[in-house]
């Protein structure tokens, strides 16, 4: 099977990493950068060996041959590229968070399937080693039926260092790391009936919330939390590590500090270590994040290549949204909201 060349729209900070990820796999190759200031896409062009380069994302779509689009800008741009590329009949990669409202997402979902091409979401954190070994350790039954689980993402990395238009968002950690993590809860525990959020800005330099708390019931009545913050000093501030906790009615299961994962049932307490694959271009302090990109790439990759649909696919990714936005509207009303 040939390669299936793709352009990428945006060099960005993510965009590098996005790159890179592609590279480790066979089947998919770079064939152009778009990026509005020129510049940034030449320099990332001259770096990895793309033959391309446009500030005018039309005439990329107008003039090279392509089998996919991978769109790595703003949220706020995503509606415009996705509807651009489905009018020129491409499948489309979008990175997360998928849009700025639910009404967006509709609309990029709708102009995908009027033009019958397929539009992926990159929500890479459920492809995370340590986490897709945890979702093993549940499926085995070891533990039994989950009842309770807690999902804690809380550190103090300077994340507005090298993003610093974070800081300008109104809306920040849950359309952010939120996304993510909510995913992430999804995947592991099944689909939220309805859920309770509470907000806080703790960082007086910037306009939206850096600490969320998410309560969360399953359909099988689980009670999962989710707690996230860019504002905590805590004993294991371990960025950009996950730590899960899930109680289930023959034992518990535990995603601990440097990727741990100890299981303890009736018979005692067993624990190993699943770290991430380490590649020589993911920066150390992103290493498990990096690592699982080239996983999530492997899995739309196969999709393209098949015609079948990956995990992260964006009907999946809009019950994601939903829980984002349900969030927003509990912390804004001080309500549970029911998610459809």
């Amino acid at each position: 099977m040939s390669d299936l060349r793709f352009a990428m729209i945006g060099t960005g900070f993510w965009a590098r990493y996005q790159l890179a990820g592609w590279r480790e796999l066979r089947g998919a190759w770079c064939a152009a950068l778009y990026n509005r200031t020129r510049s940034k896409a030449e320099a990332l062009a001259r770096e990895f060996g793309v033959p391309a380069v446009y500030d005018d994302a039309e005439q990329l779509l107008r003039s090279e041959q392509l089998d996919f689009v991978d769109i790595v800008t703003d949220v706020g741009t995503h509606r415009r590229f996705v509807e651009m590329a489905a009018a020129h009949r491409l499948p489309i990669v979008c990175q997360k968070p998928m849009a700025p409202t639910l009404t967006d997402a509709q609309a990029m979902i709708d102009a995908c399937r009027q033009a019958n091409v397929p539009l992926y979401i990159h929500e890479n954190w459920r492809w995370q080693e340590p986490i897709r070994q945890f979702k093993r350790v549940l499926d085995e039954g070891r533990i039994g039926r989950v009842f309770r689980a807690r999902i804690q993402y809380s550190n103090s990395f300077p994340v507005f260092d090298n993003q610093p238009f974070l800081r300008e968002l109104e809306e920040f950690i849950l359309t952010d790391i939120g996304t993510h993590i909510l995913d992430t809860a999804r995947f592991l525990f099944g689909e939220a009936r309805r859920l309770y959020c509470q907000v806080s800005r703790v960082h007086a330099d910037i306009r939206g919330e850096d600490v969320a708390t998410v309560m969360m019931e399953t359909g099988d009545r689980a009670t999962v939390v989710c707690e996230m913050s860019y504002a905590s000093r805590v004993e294991h501030d371990r960025f950009p590590e996950t730590f899960i906790l899930a109680e289930g009615d023959r034992g518990s299961a535990e995603l601990r500090p440097d990727y741990w994962i100890r299981v303890t049932t009736a018979d005692g307490t067993h624990s190993r270590r699943c770290p991430p694959p380490r590649y020589a271009w993911a920066d150390p302090r992103y290493d498990c994040v990096h690592a699982s990109i080239v996983s999530c790439n492997a899995d739309m990759l196969r999709a393209l290549q098949t015609g079948g649909e990956p995990e992260t696919h964006a009907e999946d990714n809009l019950r994601t949204l939903r829980l984002v936005f349900g969030s927003y509207e509990s912390a804004r009303t001080h309500q549970a909201v029911a998610v459809d």
